[in-house]
């Protein structure tokens, strides 16, 4: 048996199951003294929750087989956020259901009576958020003075959300001893001293592998002009189809836009953000786990702790602030031995942030466009003729219906028909604008027609701090400009590109109207427009040849 080291009512959850081997982090810590506390960091994914369950089974179930009648709480699981701890719960049930566990949840944002009532009537484990435990610890509800095991999950979580103070006084407050299980993604300076203030002895356990990305993860970077994020997120979610995808983005604002565009293209989507309620929160990820919903943008707060089932693609619509943020985004796929694809969607403006950001945490990042409307429809092609229902054995009440439907129908009629079935459920996908700089060239159409000309007194210049330096061009630049200005491409006249700006006119009678939707939009976090003056002559010759675009190897030179 794989797991004979561990308790033999645990064992048999896990057999049952379907468990095969352990996992490192598990076999680390089936390996580790009984009586010790331990110090644990592991990849995201890693199978942590198990882990820490088997750790604790020894401790409250001694050479028992069952528990007996709940009263107090004998082990503490403390999480960061509301969706992890229910997750916790989730996992610890079934994990200690043959030995007739009472778990108990205790999360900020449910109905504080009926964990109360469930806390009198008595639990062997409780799982919380430190702020509820908190709660119930100071009103009486929670009683502390039973438990022999605690446990952190994610503890670094616990003190960036700033749970410390919250931490300190459940830990001041439970038996001096007891056995303390710490886990944390990393063992930074702030955990050290945690651990080194409510541990004893404890054996230190690491199965991180340091400034390496996750091996079971494909790490992708797709550049597209700013003005297309949208259309590129559209355009890898048709591609990649994955069974479930997590989109990124950086505020609750760009949350709620993102979600309503797809669900306005026809994608099933949810979202997660922290201005939701409970339940709205609890019914998204009970749509994902469903299959009901296939795509689900959050913040990064909202998706913490998150293990979603099927999740083979991460987008990030919004770069990563860090190396942590990408690791801890991108690791919400490639779980368990699965494979999964992170995909980096990079503005040509942000270029040279995200290679710094793919150096800096050690990603060898596949770079691309956005697929193109034929790549997909030759996916879809392809996904078609491989679907099991064409090979699937007819049933006698399929073949007697197939033998009316070709009736007067040839079979190439009927294929017709089921292709057309097949692609009314499908979002179209989108036409999107790629400069072609990682491959060959790709080929032009016709030039764009010239702005019209306006007369000095009929228009205005702006300025947009993007230039040559970072591949500013007309046919992104007007879009562009006409989203963040609310105005039409009528209304803008002549655009010069220099190195690291472009200028360019925006009719008078549409002046007053984009001032105010460039200024609300730069307030928005979107790029900052400001007024300034026309070329002079000198600067509106266009520069001989094309304008070369420093090496990244290459500092700068100074002005």
């Amino acid at each position: 048996m794989p797991f004979a080291s561990t308790h033999p009512a645990l064992a048999r959850a896990l057999t049952a199951q379907g468990y095969g081997a352990p996992t490192p982090v598990q076999q680390a810590v089936l390996e580790a003294p009984q009586d010790r506390d331990l110090l644990v960091s592991a990849q995201t994914g890693s199978g942590k929750t198990v882990a820490f369950g088997m750790a604790a089974a020894w401790p409250l179930l001694g050479e028992a087989e069952r528990f007996e009648r709940a009263a107090a709480p004998l082990a503490l699981v403390i999480a960061p956020t509301r969706e992890l701890a229910l997750q916790v719960s989730r996992e610890l049930t079934w994990l200690y259901a043959e030995a007739g566990a009472v778990v108990a949840t205790c999360v900020g944002g449910m109905d504080a009576r009926r964990e109360q009532r469930a806390l009198a009537a008595g639990a062997h484990i409780v799982v919380g958020t430190p702020g509820r435990l908190r709660d119930h610890l100071e009103r009486g509800s929670l009683d502390l003075s039973a438990l022999k095991v605690v446990v952190l999950d994610e503890a670094d979580e616990m003190l960036d959300l700033g749970f410390r103070e919250d931490l300190e006084e459940i830990l001041d407050s439970a038996p001096a001893e007891r056995r303390t299980l710490l886990f944390s993604a990393t063992i930074a300076r702030e955990i050290a001293a945690l651990a080194r203030r409510y541990q004893r002895d404890a054996v230190r356990i690491d199965t991180t592998r340091r400034d390496e990305p996750h091996g079971d993860i494909e790490y992708r970077a797709v550049r597209v002009a700013p003005n297309e994020v949208e259309n590129a997120v559209v355009n890898l979610l048709r591609y990649f189809e994955a069974p479930g995808a997590l989109i990124f983005c950086a505020t609750r604002e760009k949350v709620r836009h993102l979600w309503g565009a797809l669900r306005e293209r026809g994608f099933s989507a949810v979202q997660l953000s922290g201005e939701l309620s409970q339940k709205e929160r609890a019914d998204a990820l009970q749509a994902l786990r469903d299959g009901h919903a296939r795509a689900c943008v959050a913040t990064d707060v909202a998706a913490r702790g998150l293990d979603l089932p099927d999740l083979g693609l991460v987008i990030h619509a919004e770069l990563p602030a860090n190396k942590a943020a990408l690791l801890h985004r991108s690791g919400r796929t490639g779980r368990a031995g699965r494979k999964g694809v992170s995909v980096l969607i990079v503005p040509y403006t942000k270029r040279r942030q995200a290679e710094r950001l793919l150096d800096s945490s050690g990603v060898d990042a596949l770079w691309s466009g956005p697929p193109s409307p034929e790549a997909i429809r030759a996916k879809d092609e392809a996904r078609l003729l491989e679907d099991p229902v064409l090979n699937a054995p007819p049933s006698p009440e399929d073949m007697e219906l197939a033998g009316k439907i070709l009736e007067g129908r040839s079979p190439e009629q009927v294929a017709a028909a089921l292709v057309r079935l097949y692609r009314a459920r499908l979002p179209e996908p989108e036409e999107v604008y790629d400069q072609g700089r990682d491959g060959p060239a790709e080929p032009r159409g016709p030039a764009p027609a010239r702005p019209p000309r306006l007369a000095p007194d009929e228009a205005a210049w702006f300025r947009l701090p993007i230039g040559r330096s970072k591949n500013a061009d007309p046919k992104w630049l007007v879009p562009l400009i006409c989203r963040l200005g609310h105005v039409t491409k009528p209304e803008i006249g002549q655009i010069r590109i220099f190195d690291r700006e472009t200028r360019f006119e925006i009719a008078r009678e549409a002046e007053a109207r984009f001032r105010e939707a460039a200024a609300a939009a730069a307030d928005a976090g979107e790029l900052r427009i400001t007024p300034t003056e026309p070329p002079s002559p000198s600067e509106r010759r266009p520069p001989r040849g094309p304008a070369r675009r420093p090496s990244p190897d290459r500092k700068r030179s100074r002005d």
